[in-house]
């Protein structure tokens, strides 16, 4: 029997996708029918027994993958959803497989196919496919989806220079001095982000260690750094909390 959590808040969606995967899956069991981004941090955070999580990415209050940021889950997810412009950030969010909306059955058997035989692959050791998920849902990012506008633009992270949080809005600035939003708090990109690279000075501000050029003493206890981009406009003090921290990253760097 295969366990699923449906995560969809449009009802005649639902309802589809249930037929669809009851006609291709018989014996699958619907341990859950998640219809918000609030409902569904609050359920995966307790550690469900669930095998698969199929998942709208669009819902009423928020993007899907927020549930996943802040649940911390390692359940497999097959993502359906209407837009295709997703899919690179699905993939950093526990996806096996992505399929556009309407659902048909053949995509579907397909999806399921391929978590079946993943987890065959990794059935000779117990341990392997949970940590095939970790390291899926942990691994460092290349790449950040960002707004600009109403444009999604995908920015590569060697060329952001810092992110930053302004009145609860995350901003991320790239090489060329363009300001991009960001759909996630400073603190989950910072978990989320490579710590070789990137250093959370302070409350407000996180730095690419390639576009710093130096720093010096600030105020005694605390550092003030300096970029190697020019006009940026950005004063960006080093806390003292961190200041030794950031100086052992510097130096290991």
């Amino acid at each position: 029997m295969l366990k699923l959590i449906i995560i969809e808040d449009e009802k005649p969606v639902y309802d589809h996708l249930v037929k669809t995967l009851l006609s291709v899956q018989p014996d699958a069991e619907i341990v859950m029918h998640i219809s918000s981004v609030n409902q569904g941090i609050d359920f995966l955070s307790r550690a469900p027994q669930a095998d698969l999580v199929l998942s709208d990415i669009q819902l009423s209050d928020g993007l899907a993958f927020e549930i996943f940021n802040h649940s911390r889950s390692f359940i497999p997810v097959i993502f359906i959803t209407g837009y295709d412009s997703f899919m690179l950030n699905a993939f950093n969010h526990n996806a096996i497989d992505y399929i556009l909306k309407p659902v048909t059955p053949k995509e579907l058997s397909m999806a399921l196919e391929k978590y079946k035989l993943l987890k065959q692959h990794f059935a000779t050791n117990a341990n392997q496919f949970d940590n095939l998920l970790k390291y899926v849902t942990g691994h460092k990012k290349t790449r950040l989806l960002v707004r600009k506008g109403l444009e999604n633009m995908i920015l590569k992270l060697d060329d952001i220079v810092l992110l930053y949080t302004e009145n609860k809005i995350v901003y991320v600035i790239d090489k060329t001095g363009k300001k991009y939003i960001a759909d996630k708090n400073l603190t989950d990109l910072e978990e989320e982000l490579d710590d070789s690279v990137f250093f959370r000075v302070n409350r407000q501000y996180i730095l690419n260690l390639n576009y710093i050029k130096g720093y010096k003493p600030y105020e005694k206890v605390k550092l003030m750094v300096e970029l190697s981009v020019p006009d940026l406009n950005h004063v960006i003090i080093v806390s003292q909390e961190t200041a030794p921290d950031f100086r052992k990253w510097m130096y290991e760097a």
